[in-house]
């Protein structure tokens, strides 16, 4: 591809749904290249499954902040975002909440995807205060990223039934499978110049 679509990939842990997204790069099925993995954990499963792909992986120390970066390795991360020339940023796991400074930096181009149907159940352990809720029927949701939590506008939904005998475990399970269909589905359609913002409603283009 001439100029190919350029994706950076930040995360904290084993990285599934990076490998999700990867493996439809390398498939065809999204037309861009991932240009850069950042990761906060040093030992982060992310890493290692980038570094296997041959894609550029670094580890950036966080600082002293339990769920946000500190302004030395948030500017570092934006550094090694814009170096790269990244076209959209996807949080695969990231566990840190991003602030000001970076999300005005690359205002629009974040995505994130989320453990539940939102706006039900923003936050952590979203599988958990699902069952916990007794609802039938939950899933994950597509975002953008803004400053607010799990706030953005939505891009994709795929719903997951709630069974009777579901543990959290189990209903994470099957929830993480829908975020490794729908989470590539969407950063494709993104990747094609497909849909459009208007408010808080993601639109697709007309052809």
């Amino acid at each position: 591809m001439n100029n190919p679509f350029r994706i950076g990939v930040l995360g904290s842990g084993k990285g599934s749904n990076f490998v999700a997204i990867a493996d439809a790069v390398a498939a065809g099925k999204i037309p861009a290249q991932v240009a850069i993995v950042l990761s906060d954990v040093e030992s982060a499963g992310i890493l290692t499954h980038a570094r296997e792909r041959k894609i550029p992986a670094q580890f950036i120390p966080p600082g002293k902040f339990r769920t946000k970066l500190d302004e030395d390795a948030e500017r570092e991360f934006v550094k090694q975002l814009q170096e790269s020339k990244v076209d959209l940023i996807v949080l695969a796991g990231f566990m840190r909440v991003l602030k000001g400074d970076f999300l005005r930096a690359f205002e629009g181009r974040i995505v994130n995807v989320h453990p539940s149907l939102l706006p039900s159940f923003p936050g952590l352990e979203a599988w958990k205060q699902a069952l916990d809720h007794g609802v039938k029927v939950t899933g994950c949701t597509v975002h953008f990223v803004d400053a607010g939590v799990d706030s953005g506008a939505i891009i994709g939904q795929q719903t997951v039934p709630v069974l009777d005998n579901d543990t959290a475990e189990s209903l994470h399970a099957r929830i993480h499978v829908a975020e490794h269909e729908l989470y590539p589905q969407c950063v494709a359609a993104i990747a094609r110049g497909e849909i459009s913002v208007v408010g808080r409603r993601v639109i697709a283009k007309k052809s």
